[in-house]
């Protein structure tokens, strides 16, 4: 397989929805069909100042570190915590994260990769925003006319509760809040390609599958372009 120019790809969702292990399957599909992936991690490549942002919240509200397991699980509180103050940075820091992944990503579409993935995306920082508010709808617009528009933006579904079990990280009330967050910057957007819960087989045949078609209907319309604007033009 060659496409002509670099796929950007982005995965939002839940934690514990399943992110690492979509974006595992379909690095080893894209690889095996001879395309150079490169991934970039959201927090470890884009977000600015993390390490106070980490530090502030480890000192202030006692957040947990790690990684939550069904074995382990970890009290988080970082985006768990809506202070009204807490929300007007969160704009700030969320513009910010949005211009330097506008960096980022063009460097890495650079690279000479044929796909660049992003583990999560500005999506799931505007998702932990109050999106009922107007004003907070039209920073979201601001900020994605900055941010890269991704090629396929999936956002995967999960049940609250599994995703939980899974990921034991915040309180379920809150992963509930969560994915009615996220299915309403998925309307506000209308670009989010939504795998919705299912058995893993079934929704990494999915994720590939919108990735196959997308890659085809982009290849197809660049290759259609040329003739299309030479319809009617005048002879030299």
């Amino acid at each position: 397989m060659s496409i002509q120019r670099p796929l950007l790809i982005s995965f939002s969702g839940l934690d514990g929805a399943g992110k690492s292990t979509q974006i595992e399957n379909l690095r080893e599909r894209l690889a095996a069909a001879g395309l150079k992936i490169s991934l970039l991690t959201f927090w470890d490549d884009v977000v600015v100042l993390t390490r106070y942002r980490e530090g502030f919240v480890h000192t202030v509200y006692g957040s947990e570190r790690g990684i939550g397991a069904p074995n382990k699980p970890v009290n988080r509180r970082d985006k768990n915590v809506r202070a009204w103050y807490l929300t007007i940075a969160r704009h700030a820091l969320y513009l910010l994260d949005a211009i330097h992944l506008r960096m980022v990503v063009e460097k890495s579409l650079k690279s000479g990769s044929d796909v660049v993935i992003v583990d999560r995306y500005v999506y799931d920082e505007l998702a932990n925003l109050p999106l009922e508010r107007p004003m907070t709808r039209v920073f979201v617009r601001i900020v994605e006319k900055l941010a890269p528009l991704p090629d396929i933006a999936y956002l995967l579904d999960a049940d609250p509760e599994a995703a939980h079990k899974r990921k034991p990280e915040y309180p379920v009330d809150f992963m509930h809040k969560c994915r009615a967050a996220y299915y309403r910057l998925a309307g506000l957007l209308g670009t989010m390609t939504i795998i919705p819960p299912l058995p893993l087989a079934e929704a990494k045949l999915a994720v590939v599958t919108a990735c196959d078609k997308t890659i085809l209907a982009r290849e197809l319309e660049i290759a259609i372009a040329p003739s299309d604007r030479g319809v009617g033009a005048p002879a030299a």
